[in-house]
């Protein structure tokens, strides 16, 4: 089971018990609690007591270790049940809360004339709305405004809430309470492509590389520098690919068709689908698209040759604490079999810190499901190297979220100095990466020591191409692209009769999957006032296991 890395932390849960609640006489305890209020907010005063508020409340998962062991089984190669991956029927029946947790809290519900509704599939997650003076008196709380001073965002939070002590086996938390989560960040840093500047390519002796690939990279050069097949995927009715939006950043349809004629003419015509979470939409007027989306679809498109494309606008209308970055899992979880991506690749993130131990375990264990289920996961690292995504200052090395998260393949750009990289703070180092985190460790003695843990998921996974990309630079452009290698993959396997690749790690780590990287064995990723962590032969948090080559991908798995 999934379990915190560390105990002084932004939300830390205390067992104290507190005064009964004067409604229904129970002995209350402290469940979450934040010593004071976070940096960057401000108070932002009191809140009308008839303000409604929506919160949900999160109920223990009945077998979570069960779970996460047979993930890792049906993820490793070298298990008898490899590949076997479970349906979403099959993954809720881990996570539904058992009879009597549905009974505990249902009743001290009831006792408070409150009505729930289920918004999971697996029946975990519960949510009611209550005006502002009830909400307090039920988990005494003290509800008021507060303002993300650099965005100006508000939000209503409490420093500390309360549940029935005899229900806290039953909870994981209740949101929103002590989260005091900034807006969320896309990770690309949009700039003038530097044509005098070389980019850091990296690949094998033998690649055909065109020269121009050295001051601007297309399509074309990342197809030379990483293997990928001519052919188009032609196994489309079970293998999709889904990109994750978010920010109100919408993929344009007529500006991927112009990007489509000057970089890929044979992929002219070719479209993606849109599906649309939390009242998501996809403006197509041209002023109205993001940069992010953009990007993302056409490299998508443009790369995955043959492969559907899936881009799942998340809009604002969510209540999981986290922009949408669980109700997507769920969401997913509910499509039909034919349209569920194979792989999803999410270019948008958080630094972990800002988000509770509750929350960061809520969002890790929700991916760990679509790892169950078959379906890889990628994320970007962020540019802030070690101080997180884009972040300027920090005492600190500041992890990235869901990055750090042991069920998603993680790549940054080619030993660029933006790269972000480094050990996780909440989650400890998993065993498919143990061997190698302990050798980089070793191998930098007491260099940082006290400014991160040394036993925690170290990430990046590995390393590409994300500077000098046509238009932006950033680890963002890493993950669409690796994400396409993965769909051209999953449809080779597929033709062939076997299952596609899922939870990507126990096989990127194993030995037959290494050799198909090249290693990186210089740069850094500056951040918190120093030089960063240093690449080094073999993995490192900077590049990971280096860069991979498609065609030495599918040599390593028989293909």
């Amino acid at each position: 089971m999934l379990t915190p890395a560390l105990l002084a932390l932004t939300a830390i849960l205390t067992l104290c018990t507190a005064n009964p609640n004067p409604r229904d006489g129970r002995a209350m305890a402290v469940h979450e609690s934040v010593v004071a209020i976070p940096s960057g907010f401000a108070h932002g005063g009191s809140v009308p007591s008839t303000t409604e508020i929506t919160l949900r409340i999160a109920l223990t998962q009945s077998d979570i270790a069960g779970l996460q062991a047979k993930t890792y089984a049906v993820s490793d190669p070298s298990n008898a049940i490899y590949g076997q991956y479970l349906t979403p029927d099959e993954v809720a029946n881990y996570i539904k809360p058992t009879t009597e947790t549905l009974s505990a809290v249902f009743q001290w519900l009831s006792e408070n004339n409150i009505n729930a509704t289920s918004v999971s599939s697996a029946g975990d997650v519960l949510q009611i709305s209550l005006p502002i003076s009830k909400a307090d008196k039920l988990l005494a709380a003290q509800f008021t405004s507060f303002t993300h001073m650099q965005s100006g965002k508000t939000s209503i939070n409490t420093l500390s809430y309360s549940v029935p002590a005899s229900l806290q086996p039953h909870i994981n938390y209740v949101h929103p309470t002590v989260a005091f989560v900034p807006p969320l960040r896309n990770a690309p840093r949009v700039t003038a492509v530097k044509h005098k500047r070389k980019s850091t390519i990296q690949g094998r002796a033998s690649d055909a590389v065109p020269a121009g690939c050295a001051s601007q990279v297309n399509p074309s050069c990342i197809q030379s520098m990483y293997g990928f097949p001519g052919a188009k995927a032609n196994n489309s009715h079970s293998n999709v690919l889904g990109i994750a939006g978010y920010s109100n950043e919408y993929a344009n349809s007529a500006d991927l068709q112009l990007f489509l004629r000057t970089f890929q003419p044979d992929s002219v015509g070719t479209n993606f689908t849109v599906v649309e979470i939390d009242g998501g939409q996809n403006d197509q007027a041209l002023a109205n698209s993001g940069i992010e989306a953009v990007l993302d679809v056409e490299m998508a498109v443009g790369l995955a040759k043959g492969v559907p494309v899936t881009f799942i606008s998340v809009g604002s209308d969510n209540e999981d604490g986290v922009d949408g970055f669980i109700d997507i899992v769920n969401s997913i979880m509910a499509m039909p079999a034919a349209t569920r991506p194979t792989v999803l690749t999410t270019s948008y993130g958080f630094n972990e810190p800002d988000l509770p131990v509750s929350l960061a375990y809520a969002m890790c264990n929700s991916y760990m499901q679509l790892g169950a289920a078959g379906i890889s996961v990628i994320f970007a690292s962020g540019d802030g190297g070690v101080g997180g995504i884009q972040s300027t200052e920090c005492t600190s090395f500041v992890p990235t979220a869901p990055g750090a998260c042991p069920f998603n393949g993680l790549p940054p750009q080619s030993a660029a100095s933006l790269s972000g990289g480094g050990f996780s703070n909440y989650f400890v180092t998993p065993g498919y990466q143990w061997d190698d985190v302990t050798a980089y460790i070793a191998s930098i003695g007491d260099e940082y020591s006290g400014l991160y843990y040394s036993n925690g998921r170290g990430f990046p996974d590995i390393a590409l191409q994300a500077e000098n990309l046509w238009l932006v630079n950033g680890t963002s452009c890493a993950s669409p692209i690796f994400a396409s290698m993965i769909a051209l993959i999953n449809d080779r396997l597929i033709a062939a009769g076997r299952p596609v690749l899922g939870f990507l790690n126990p096989f990127l780590y194993s030995t037959a999957g290494r050799a198909a990287f090249t290693d990186i064995a210089s740069g850094t990723n500056p951040g918190c006032n120093t030089n960063g962590f240093s690449a080094r032969p073999g993995w490192d948090p900077v590049t990971g296991l280096g860069t991979p080559n498609v065609n030495l991908l599918l040599s390593a798995l028989g293909l």
